[in-house]
């Protein structure tokens, strides 16, 4: 019985991948070859890869995915890792309510605040702009980031911040000595899941931006696919490019990623 469930997770696993495959061979493959349906190019080449990197300002829109990924995982590190210490250690009123009210928003559907976000944006004038994205990316991590952080430093003895309170360690010092070094794993965690929605992110990117100097990697993607003679070829080097520093970010760091999740929920 134990055979045939291993086989068929095999053939589940190898149906899964291959989308993958035809991405990274349809990448490596002209105009014409692309159109005849062999999963391996005959005569790979880099031409599709070099022409939509360059000509068709991929790498604008690789500058701008990394700009604002890059704003949003400081945003949320700098913001929630404050705030999670907070819950987890300091003792003020309202603090059990406010724990779980964060985490509740876990239930509640981002497409459902989308219309607000926009309305409110407009108000404040930053619609249109990179910190456009990046302030409601911050604002989606809460839920998560809070309850994974606070339950990382919970874990942490408190025996170690008494022990620093006794030497004349303020909170600052504290934390920042202390608390921060012990979960680096579970921050390298909330950076890793904050970066790699924020860098595919399409729905509010397509609703707020409309100047293409300011697109992403999405909306890049999305140009491609939506012009009058689609060149597959060169969509799937564009999927390639958006999906190839993902990959190497969770290689980089799966070991502390790992790490980071199992300690942050036995916490």
């Amino acid at each position: 019985m134990r055979r045939f469930a291993y086989l068929g997770l095999i053939a589940y696993a190898l149906i899964s991948v291959y989308p993958f495959v035809w991405m990274v061979s349809g990448a490596f493959k002209s105009r014409t070859e692309i159109l005849e349906g062999d999963l391996l190019p005959r005569e790979p080449t880099l031409d599709t890869l070099i022409t939509t990197w360059g000509q068709l300002h991929f790498f604008d829109y690789f500058l701008n995915s990394l700009k604002v990924t890059a704003m949003t995982v400081a945003g949320v590190l700098v913001v929630y890792s404050l705030a999670s210490y907070a819950f987890a250690v300091l003792d003020f009123p309202g603090r059990r309510f406010l724990y779980w009210f964060f985490v509740a928003l876990l239930f509640v559907p981002g497409i459902t605040v989308l219309l607000p976000v926009v309305i409110l944006e407009k108000n404040l004038g930053v619609l249109g702009t990179h910190l456009g994205l990046v302030l409601p990316f911050v604002n989606g991590t809460a839920p998560l980031t809070v309850l994974l952080l606070t339950n990382s430093f919970r874990s942490i003895p408190r025996e170690l911040r008494e022990a620093a309170r006794s030497d004349g360690a303020g909170e600052a010092r504290i934390y920042w000595s202390v608390y921060l070094p012990l979960s680096k794993p579970a921050h390298i965690t909330i950076a890793v899941l904050t970066a790699v929605p924020t860098w595919n992110e399409y729905v509010l990117t397509r609703v707020s931006i409309s100047d293409k100097a300011l697109y992403t990697l999405p909306l890049g993607l999305e140009s491609l696919i939506s012009s009058e003679v689609p060149r597959y070829n060169e969509v799937m080097a564009a999927s390639l490019i958006i999906v190839l520093p993902v990959i190497a970010l969770f290689l980089l760091l799966q070991r502390y990623f790992v790490t980071g999740l199992v300690g942050a929920i036995k916490g």
